[in-house]
């Protein structure tokens, strides 16, 4: 479905009231958070669909808005790891691009009821989330939630997943992330009941949201854990994707 431009997505990041220096790529902002260059790299991307490749067994539909490159990357980083929480909201609000991108096409005065969504952001672990100081990817489903909405696309946001302790994902190869992902996220039983029974009432799309996808291993691991507790997946949107960087190596 065509979601429309981000340049007005994109160019409000330009009016955060952030430190002088560029979430983006480090440059004096001027007074600005965010460059005038980094804004205008953010409103050329466009969702698209992305897999790691190989792909994990069960990852669903995956799109992504840009690499995990340049202003993109930067942001992120900023957002996730030095603290710049204002970032939440236009990073979510771009990330609500990447789900439309995964609906089929409704009508602009009110979505069909096919079109309805429920958004499943990966949880954080508990470390993660207290040097976080709260879960990222729920800060920004919340954002994501109130653009679609504002696209009238019926959204309902749930947690029905936790994330127990895991190591860095950083220092591990590819089996490695996909063992550390299955064992560390499980459903939370009353929570998946809930949205199992509130699917069947009101059928609609389920779709995983993260910030970076890099082999897939934790996007597959979440849909498995949903699916056996009798919710199905739909597809994941993230943020930005992972290029492979071997020489010869094709996709994310």
């Amino acid at each position: 479905m065509t979601f429309g431009p981000l340049s007005s997505v994109a160019a409000g990041l330009a009016d955060l009231i952030l430190p002088r220096q560029c979430a983006g790529c480090g440059a004096d902002a001027a007074p600005r958070g965010v460059c005038r260059d980094c804004v205008a790299d953010l409103a050329a991307l466009r969702p698209h669909p992305t897999r790691p490749q190989p792909s994990p067994v069960g990852l669903p539909p995956c799109a992504a808005l840009g690499d995990y490159d340049g202003a993109l990357r930067g942001l992120i980083l900023a957002y996730k790891e030095r603290g710049r929480h204002p970032l939440a909201r236009p990073l979510g609000r771009l990330l609500a691009s990447v789900v439309a991108s995964l609906l089929p096409a409704v009508p602009v005065s009110g979505a069909a009821a096919g079109a309805a969504v429920v958004l499943v952001p990966i949880p954080d672990t508990p470390a993660a989330a207290r040097a976080r100081h709260g879960d990222h990817l729920w800060r920004l489903a919340r954002p994501a939630a109130a653009r679609l909405r504002e696209a009238g696309i019926p959204v309902h946001l749930a947690r029905p997943l936790r994330a127990g302790a895991r190591p860095d994902s950083a220092g591990l190869d590819r089996a490695a992330r996909a063992a550390s992902a299955r064992t560390s996220l499980r459903p939370r039983p009353r929570r998946a009941a809930s949205l199992r029974r509130r699917l069947v009432a009101r059928p609609a799309s389920v779709i995983l949201l993260d910030d970076v996808v890099t082999t897939g291993a934790t996007l597959a691991a979440a849909t498995a854990r949903l699916t056996a507790a009798g919710i199905p997946v739909s597809g994941a949107a993230v943020l930005a994707a992972t290029r492979r960087r071997r020489p010869g190596a094709a996709g994310y």
